[in-house]
């Protein structure tokens, strides 16, 4: 009787590889810290295809975005159920994990920040505004001594814009006896440009600031890992 064939499936199988080729022993062994991103993805999804392992797979994933997490984000379902092996509950897995991700960063001390340049209030801004495929308005609520009280969603839209209400935007600010404001907003697109639309807004929040003692400080324009600030182009 011939030996058993290895099979094409055999061989992709993770539980074939050498141990410290495994995700999950090498994560075990060494740290998270020890893992590629793709290794990482790999433990997500659990198994690749019939020509491919997970993590083969994975690193074809990642190759589509430039091996770029936040491009990775701004996937849809439908894009990553594109890859062969790639089915709902895994895309909604990777996904998942991203939101998480996302999630935490917004949990950190961004509540106690003390702003100081718009470096700074990007940072605090950034986790709440990437990786979106359409627009969100926030205002970031700032004390006396420019700690951050906190940041309010007020609105969302589509791909092109999203509508701001002024009325919303001071009511928080009020709410909170916020003493200056920060505007933001995101470009899905990932031009910076501000539109005349954000320009004509950013003067009208200003002027109604002006009635409430309440400072506008800055409109934040993020797109992609970039961010474009009113103050330092002088036009606030």
């Amino acid at each position: 009787m011939c030996a058993k064939e290895l099979t094409n499936n055999d061989s992709l199988s993770i539980k074939s590889w050498a141990e410290d080729d495994r995700p999950r022993e090498k994560f075990m062994a060494k740290g998270r810290s020890a893992l590629s991103d793709a290794e990482l993805i790999a433990i997500l999804i659990g198994s690749g295809n019939k020509n491919e392992s997970a993590v083969e797979l994975s690193k074809k994933i990642l190759s589509s975005v430039g091996n770029n997490l936040n491009r990775l984000g701004q996937l849809s379902l439908n894009d990553l159920m594109k890859f062969k092996g790639i089915g709902e509950a895994k895309a909604i897995s990777i996904f998942s994990a991203l939101e998480l991700g996302r999630r935490r960063k917004t949990l950190g001390d961004d509540k106690t920040v003390k702003i100081e340049s718009s470096i700074t209030a990007f940072e605090a801004l950034y986790p709440y505004l990437a990786d979106l495929d359409h627009e969100q308005f926030y205002t970031m609520l700032l004390n006396r001594s420019n700690k951050v009280i906190d940041i309010v969603k007020i609105s969302q839209g589509g791909v092109s814009g999203t509508v701001a209400d002024s009325k919303l935007i001071f009511k928080s600010a009020v709410e909170k006896l916020a003493s200056g404001i920060i505007l933001a907003h995101n470009h899905p697109s990932g031009n910076l440009s501000p539109s005349q639309a954000d320009i004509t807004l950013t003067r009208k929040l200003q002027e109604a600031g002006k009635l409430l003692d309440i400072s506008v400080l800055d409109h934040i324009i993020i797109a992609n890992n970039e961010y474009f600030s009113f103050a330092d182009q002088g036009m606030i």
